[in-house]
């Protein structure tokens, strides 16, 4: 079989897995300067996944796409580092505050502009959010059939795949026809490390608004290898309709947020007895811990 065109969707996101007392800013918002910035940890599985048909079908080629500020060319780099072919940055000011069902409307365009595909995969659901609702959304806007939750990719063609999918009570076999989106699971397998060659050869990968700050020294050498130019996509590119960006594209609205941080006063030690574990219970019915 010759090799597969799949576009991989990945986020950068704050590391809500350490949040702390500075975590939420006074007005409800993320303080996204106090949480470091990391690669979606489920869109990692995907990446795994899509290295994985790579190594197996020569001629497989995989373009990223991530949408976010110039910094979100990080997750970029990182995935080169892997494997991946190229990427693309759609960044642009009309996208700032988009939902999901915004975020999904622009990258659905931004797929369109890219052309023709077999597969799209991206992860179950970014940690910021918790919606896994990016994923599907784009599957619906472009047509496509999905399969969500999936951690194992069984068997792969031209015409259709089929994958192990994790439910509640254990796992199905599904099958689609291509082209097509699925969603990766966490269950999947981690992903892989940096390789140290292509380490090497992309660590000067760059965008183009960062290439424009830029050296005249480093200049030169994007000039010299155009593979180290990472293209940014704006709404403009991509033919995107203003009045569904953003803001304005964006039902969903957040009433409130509260940052609740657990905080240890006083321990108490229990051994595995009978009388130590009915005192436990009762004291926590009695806090209105349970019950």
């Amino acid at each position: 079989m010759d090799g597969l065109r799949i576009i991989l969707l990945a986020k950068q996101v704050p590391d809500t897995r350490n949040v702390g007392k500075e975590a939420m800013k006074a007005d409800g918002t993320v303080n996204r300067g106090a949480l470091p910035a990391v690669y979606n940890p489920d869109d990692l599985h995907a990446l795994e996944q899509a290295l994985r048909i790579k190594d197996k079908y020569p001629g497989t080629t995989i373009t990223l796409l991530t949408m976010g500020p110039e910094r979100a060319a990080e997750i970029i780099r990182e995935a080169l580092y892997r494997g991946v072919d190229n990427g693309y940055l759609l960044t642009d000011r009309a996208f700032a505050g988009s939902d999901t069902l915004a975020t999904s409307y622009a990258i659905s365009m931004a797929i369109r502009k890219l052309g023709e595909f077999d597969l799209i995969m991206c992860g179950r659901q970014a940690i910021d959010g918790d919606t896994a609702q990016v994923g599907p959304q784009v599957a619906e806007k472009l047509n496509l059939p999905q399969i969500t939750y999936v951690e194992e990719i069984s068997k792969i063609s031209k015409q259709k795949i089929s994958v192990k999918r994790r439910v509640e009570n254990g796992t199905e076999l599904l099958e689609a026809p291509l082209p097509s989106l699925i969603t990766i699971n966490d269950t999947a397998p981690e992903c892989r490390p940096r390789n140290a060659k292509r380490l090497m050869t992309y660590k000067r990968a760059s965008t183009v608004g960062e290439i424009q700050e830029a050296s005249e020294d480093y200049i030169e050498l994007y000039n010299q290898r155009p593979y180290l130019t990472i293209q940014e996509l704006g709404a403009e590119e991509i033919n995107a309709d203003n009045e569904k960006l953003g803001l304005s594209g964006s039902p969903t609205k957040v009433k409130k947020i509260e940052s609740i941080v657990f905080t240890a006063k006083e321990t108490k030690q229990l051994t595995d007895s009978s009388e130590d574990i009915d005192s436990l219970i009762q004291e926590l019915i009695a806090n209105h811990n349970l019950g």
